[in-house]
């Protein structure tokens, strides 16, 4: 009797400490993710395999875009924003594929689709000694804007591996909602 409830006790000592360690330990989402280097906005950021910098961010309520020899408009339910980035390889051919828009809420915004075709649109390639320019274009919610964070990876979905943090900053609001300095249409045909 005394031996059946020693073999219980363990047990249930046991399945407590399992449970213990199942709902302590980090998730492996966590343990396998991306490995933030920080930054600001017009600062170069040196991840493992290439080097980024965010020129500048813009705000439009249109885009304008010459495809296959005809004038396209493309609107948004939202507002537009177009960040200008530089980026250099650094020991071998890197193919730079995916942006990711970080708004103060914790709201993500991909690259948009809609413009795959567009010139300096990711995926971007470049070779050590070459360095090259691109643009990230996304479509935002306007309240959104300010003091978001550009999150620039080589791939969409990879592990431990770098990822650019960048902070974008402040961006005050004018009073119908939009950031300040909003153009009413950018031209993406227009060199980078």
């Amino acid at each position: 009797m005394m031996r059946r409830l020693a073999n219980i006790g363990l047990l249930l000592a046991a399945a407590v400490l399992c449970y213990g360690l199942q709902t302590t330990r980090p998730h492996y989402a966590d343990l396998i993710a991306p490995i933030p280097v920080y930054g600001n906005l017009k600062d170069d950021v040196a991840l493992r395999t290439f080097t980024v910098r965010a020129d500048a961010v813009t705000f439009a309520c249109t885009l304008a875009i010459e495809q296959f020899g005809r004038r396209r408009l493309l609107t948004t339910g939202g507002v537009w924003a177009i960040v200008t980035v530089a980026l250099s390889a650094k020991d071998s051919t890197t193919t730079i594929a995916a942006a990711t828009w970080k708004g103060p809420g914790g709201l993500l915004y991909d690259t948009t689709e809609r413009l795959s075709l567009a010139p300096g649109m990711p995926p971007v390639t470049v070779q050590p000694g070459l360095p090259g320019k691109g643009r990230l274009v996304f479509e935002i919610r306007p309240d959104e804007a300010s003091e978001a964070t550009l999150l620039v990876s080589e791939a969409r979905y990879f592990a431990l591996d770098s990822q650019a943090h960048i902070a974008l900053g402040p961006i005050a609001v004018r009073p119908d909602g939009l950031p300040e300095g909003t153009v009413e249409t950018f031209d993406l045909s227009k060199d980078l």
